[in-house]
């Protein structure tokens, strides 16, 4: 599932809706910047043009910030690409997400750390991930309705298999990302599930009907 990029979409709603936008703007852009001590309610009222009251009486204090940056988060209408093969759409999924945790300042990679720092965050960035793992499930139930895989199959499993490597690469190692890497871990994630019996396509039947 592609990284979560925090800043929500214009929608109807004038004013509130508008400040909105302003104040979890400044908020990720303190926040990929400067990391989460910087994110005050001072900072983030300066940062988005708007009075401190404005901020104090919406959001509290920074807890209430950066719950309110995850759920915009959620919020995004994000789906998978349909590259019409298994392979293609994890191999997409994965240059989504290296793309988003490789960029300068990623919000992706500052969202991931904040959940060290706050209980609050971590609660928000797990039910974030479930709810990009459930969006992301299309890609196996295509897959299933292609016949590439078994409808016994484990999409969640897979999906994380398929994914891990390029967190492990960007986040953990902190090495450049891969051009290779999308691929290389998509193909390796199938090639895994389609060893075991209970998700490998049935193999078409030798028998034909007699004339």
């Amino acid at each position: 599932m592609s990284s979560p990029s925090p800043t929500p979409r214009t929608r109807p709603g004038g004013r509130t809706a508008r400040i909105r936008t302003q104040v979890l703007d400044a908020v990720s852009a303190e926040l990929a910047e400067n990391g989460y001590d910087a994110v005050t309610v001072d900072a983030v009222a300066a940062r988005a043009g708007v009075h401190r009251a404005t901020v104090y009486r919406r959001w509290r204090d920074t807890g209430g910030l950066i719950a309110d940056l995850f759920t915009a988060a959620g919020d995004i209408d994000w789906q998978p690409r349909d590259t019409g093969s298994l392979v293609g759409d994890l191999t997409a999924l994965n240059q989504e997400i290296q793309d988003s945790l490789g960029e300068p300042n990623s919000i992706a990679v500052a969202l991931i750390a904040v959940s060290f720092r706050s209980a609050e965050a971590a609660d928000a960035l797990r039910r974030l991930w479930a709810d990009r793992y459930h969006q992301s499930e299309v890609v196996v139930r295509r897959a299933v309705a292609r016949g590439e895989l078994a409808p016994a199959v484990d999409a969640r499993a897979l999906l994380i298999t398929a994914t891990a490597p390029v967190y492990h690469q960007v986040v953990l190692l902190r090495l450049e990302p891969d051009p290779e890497l999308p691929r290389r871990a998509a193909e390796s994630a199938v090639a895994g599930v389609l060893s075991t019996s209970c998700c490998a396509p049935a193999a078409p039947s030798d028998v034909t009907s007699p004339p």
